[in-house]
């Protein structure tokens, strides 16, 4: 190939070899290369003509590389791969021509790190956690979870009455700041005057240590609450023994059932669970997962279906089946709502129809949140119902338990369980001595 020809396809291509040729193709004229072709520009034009680099020619039309030539360039030009001999034939495809890298400035390439062989902490597979058993928070007793609950009530008592008797003789105005913190921890004012009393007996104008209150503040309370502290009596001869859960909305009454279902079952008896609160579709969801977990067979309906008819269909069951006790859910409503006190009431007729003397057992839930308002839901579900037993619910937060000191002052009604959790172990029977420790900060 003639040294003409090689200048052109260098600085056509850019090639390694046209580098090597540069002092050649300075001497060569413009005009030599152009000659080649017989329609290409003048010898001006032709000087001016910027020839860019072929980046790649996957991207010529396969038509034209099949059957046209560029016009620049003729078949007897098309010169072989670097690297091969003159006589390769001419189908055979160049490589892309390599573009040198052109860099303006220095350029300073930071050295890399040697790569570690070792595995991220964080991308390494986790090691089995080991549990120190002395870190395990441990399980707390019946009395602790009931401490824990009247915290609150406790607090505010305790710190009161460090507050007043440290260091101080005895005197009337001692007497009524302690008076007004027992009245706002919702024990009640008979309560309240009778602690006092005892505490003026025989101490005035002497120092008395806080420990010394709290402990008379204990046996007072026990004083109240010991009369009403009584079993849940199943045993009275009727089969099925019925018992109505009552109580206003969001007291309790339907995970109350299913853990006195749980006790029941575990003492052998045969139960029966029947969904009163059609109102609410998920009390009657929850009813049938507790008589899952118990093994109680549940009577329910659609939602919104009529609970007097409910009822009766329950008590025929019950006694059709021979069961041991029949626990009977109802919608919350509120003390002050006349027709849902109705509704109420002509539930218990309709029971009344299978038996007479049924419900045996009526069972008010007490939110010990509530406060004063539960001396009313005490005074008008004992009227509407026919309550004759207590549950004090929810003793498992900031509660204000208190206030079963004074229902138990001003009623005299029966409590037969107390609630500190949503466990099914968290109802236990009501222990007046427990309660009164709990509440006056006493270990």
């Amino acid at each position: 190939m003639s040294e003409k020809k090689r200048g052109f396809f260098g600085r056509l291509f850019k090639g390694k070899e046209a580098e090597t040729d540069d002092a050649v193709r300075d001497e060569q004229p413009v005009e030599a290369d152009v000659a080649q072709t017989t329609e290409h520009p003048s010898k001006d034009a032709a000087a001016e003509i910027s020839v860019e680099p072929v980046a790649s020619l996957e991207n010529v039309d396969p038509v034209l590389q099949a059957n046209e030539t560029p016009d620049l360039v003729e078949p007897d030009l098309v010169e072989p791969a670097l690297g091969t001999p003159d006589t390769a034939p001419l189908d055979v495809e160049p490589p892309a021509p390599e573009v040198p890298e052109v860099i303006s400035e220095p350029v300073d390439i930071p050295q890399s790190e040697p790569v570690s062989a070792e595995v991220p902490a964080e991308m390494a597979p986790a090691e089995p956690m080991v549990v120190d058993p002395s870190e395990v928070e441990p399980k707390l007793s019946w009395f602790q979870k009931l401490k824990k609950g009247l915290s609150r009530s406790s607090s505010a008592l305790t710190d009161g009455i460090s507050s007043i008797f440290t260091k101080r003789k005895l005197d009337a105005s001692m007497l009524e700041e302690l008076e007004d913190i027992l009245i706002q921890a919702d024990l009640g004012v008979d309560t309240a005057m009778a602690i006092t009393d005892r505490l003026s007996d025989g101490r005035y104008d002497k120092e008395i240590a806080p420990d010394e209150v709290r402990a008379i503040l204990s046996e007072e309370v026990e004083k109240v609450l010991a009369p009403v502290a009584q079993p849940l009596n199943l045993e009275t001869g009727k089969k099925p023994h019925v018992v109505l859960m009552v109580g206003v909305n969001g007291t309790g009454k339907t995970t109350t059932i299913g853990k006195l279902s749980q006790k029941l079952a575990a003492e052998g008896k045969k139960v029966m669970l029947a969904a009163g609160d059609t109102f609410r579709a998920a009390a009657v969801e929850q009813l049938k997962i507790w008589g899952e977990r118990t093994g109680a067979e549940v009577i329910a309906r659609d939602t919104g279906a009529d609970a007097a008819g409910l009822a009766f269909d329950a008590m025929k069951e019950a006694l059709a089946k021979d069961v041991d006790v029949l626990l009977i859910d109802t919608a919350g409503r509120l003390q002050n709502k006349a027709e849902l006190m109705d509704e109420l009431e002509k539930v218990i007729r309709v029971i009344k129809k299978h038996d007479p003397e049924a419900p045996h057992t009526v069972l008010l839930t007490l939110d010990a949140t509530t406060g004063q308002n539960a001396l009313n839901q005490v005074e008008i579900f004992g009227k509407v119902a026919g309550v004759n037993g207590l549950v004090m619910t929810k003793l498992d937060g900031t509660a204000r338990g208190g206030i079963l000191v004074a229902i138990a002052a001003k009623h005299q009604m029966p409590v037969h369980f107390i609630g500190v959790g949503e466990g099914i172990d968290d109802l236990e029977p009501f222990s007046a001595k427990d309660f009164a420790d709990a509440i006056a900060g006493l270990a």
